[in-house]
């Protein structure tokens, strides 16, 4: 008896020795965890019974394998941002799968606060962003970061979303109205400390790989970072300054799968692959049949016009929306942020509801301007720089943007011309429109800043396709790009 005592007493002062270091440090033995990662799904739900299967068979192995998305998990399916409560059928979905945690994107915002309020008590799955801070009224349930027990390894895992040039996510301003954001690095630095508090640290990042990238050069403190919003296509993980960075192109093609080897409260190992979604052979029929039930409604099967001729890139599709709502709302010239146009190609035949709102899922109203043709050209150079650098698609003339460089990141100059090749009269008044979001953020000094049509920019575009019937944009440009 005296002997089980002792035992049981050194076993106690053992504990007692690693809690007062004040470390939260795994075993003194090697393990492994494992990660699947997604980011930029889109509301690509079709593609939830192939993540469920692959998610099946990895947790066969691990059960306690970590899911983790990297924000933008909705905005893009109208089946999903249409629904009653907007993007539920996500929430669902990745409840069932399992996931443990995302991060906002700058799209998680787009169905205004109390929409995201509702995603957030209805979801399984923990939402972390540090630095975001929403007004309590909204009841939003949001957290900086959280610790997570997988297989004796004390994982913490911090949040964090992209910060535009205007000092909020790239969502329509409406949207984030009482929430407050703090810059990207700052942020991080304030929560270093919780390097000291687990044995693996993750940075479930919506900010872009290239910021990725800087902040594994800064704060190599984390052993992972979980990245999106610039959908970049990394194979497997790259390593930056001790720091392994993942990534993956956008609507759930694929996903990520890391392995982190814990020894003594140290990562010593790290690997990543990726898994192929999009093609893998198998189907989860619990969450098929859920898509199905989700995507019952024919209404966004409607055929509204015939594309004779495929389209093939982001051009021609936004040539077709700027076409569109210049023509619906009598204007001269149109304009349609880069940005908002969500797919570059789609083939002969067909041209549904589904197309057209999957095309422009935003719910933005088309806004109508009286401008002179030099505030219209100031007011695209602005769009350009509030669109990460990418030129706004236009209609009623074209543009020839001259760069001071090859990596187009700032312009020198924009000429703009008539249809048939004249210069445009920059000191005439012309009527405008352009969509809600891209005149608000295209903050160029203007005589007019608008007024709202009520009229949403997809559904002039799905109107003009009634009328024209068929349509064919290959080849069709409206910038010329030079150096």
């Amino acid at each position: 008896m005296r002997r089980k005592i002792l035992f049981l007493l050194a076993g106690l002062l053992l504990i007692a020795g690693t809690t007062a270091q004040g470390q939260n440090i795994a075993a003194s033995y090697k393990t492994d965890i494992h990660i699947v990662s997604a980011n930029d799904m889109h509301a690509a739900f079709e593609n939830f019974p192939q993540l469920a299967a692959v998610v099946d068979s990895l947790r066969a192995i691990d059960q306690q394998t970590m899911i983790l998305a990297a924000g933008d998990n909705r905005t893009g399916n109208p089946l999903c941002d249409l629904y009653e409560i907007s993007s539920f059928p996500m929430v669902a979905l990745m409840n069932y799968v399992g996931f443990d945690a995302t991060t906002y994107g700058n799209h998680e915002f787009d169905g205004g606060q109390y929409n995201l309020a509702r995603l957030t008590n209805l979801s399984n799955f923990a939402y972390l962003c540090a630095n975001a801070f929403a007004d309590p009224k909204f009841g939003i349930q949001n957290q900086p970061y959280k610790f997570f027990d997988v297989n004796g390894v004390k994982v913490c895992v911090l949040g964090i979303v992209q910060i535009g040039s205007h000092g909020r996510p790239d969502t329509h301003p409406k949207n984030v109205e009482g929430i407050r954001f703090e810059p990207v690095e700052e942020t991080i630095q304030k929560y270093l400390y919780l390097r000291d508090k687990c044995d693996v640290f993750i940075l479930l990042s919506h900010i872009g790989y290239d910021d990725d990238v800087k902040m594994a050069e800064k704060f190599p403190q984390f052993d992972l970072i979980v990245g999106g919003h610039s959908h970049t296509q990394i194979d497997g993980g790259e390593i930056h300054n001790g720091v392994l960075i993942t990534q993956n192109v956008n609507k759930l093609k694929r996903i990520t799968y890391t392995t982190l080897t814990v020894e003594n409260g140290k990562v010593t190992a790290k690997s990543a692959k990726n898994i192929e979604v999009e093609k893998y052979p198998k189907k989860n029929a619990t969450v098929q049949n859920m898509v199905d039930y989700f995507s019952a409604n024919p209404e966004f099967k409607r055929v509204l016009a015939q594309v004779e001729a495929p389209f093939s890139t982001y051009e021609e599709l936004g040539c077709l929306m700027a076409d569109a709502i210049r023509e619906e709302s009598g204007s001269d010239l149109s304009f349609a942020n880069y940005g908002g146009v969500r797919y570059d190609e789609h083939p002969v035949g067909g041209f549904t509801v589904n197309d057209a709102l999957r095309l422009d899922p935003f719910g933005n109203n088309a806004i109508v301007m009286n401008i002179t043709g030099e505030e219209f050209r100031q007011m695209i150079i602005a769009c350009f720089y509030a669109d990460e650098m990418r030129f706004p698609l236009i209609s009623g003339a074209k543009a020839e943007v001259t760069y001071t460089d090859e990596s187009k990141r700032k312009i020198k100059d924009v000429k703009l011309f008539t249809p048939d090749g004249k210069k445009l009269d920059l000191k005439k008044i012309y009527k405008v429109v352009g969509n809600s979001y891209a005149t608000t953020v295209s903050d160029s000094p203007r005589r007019d800043q608008g007024e709202d049509t009520n009229r949403q920019t997809a559904d002039m575009l799905m109107k003009y396709l009634e009328k024209v019937k068929k349509i064919n944009y290959q080849g069709v440009t409206c910038i010329t790009h030079k150096f």
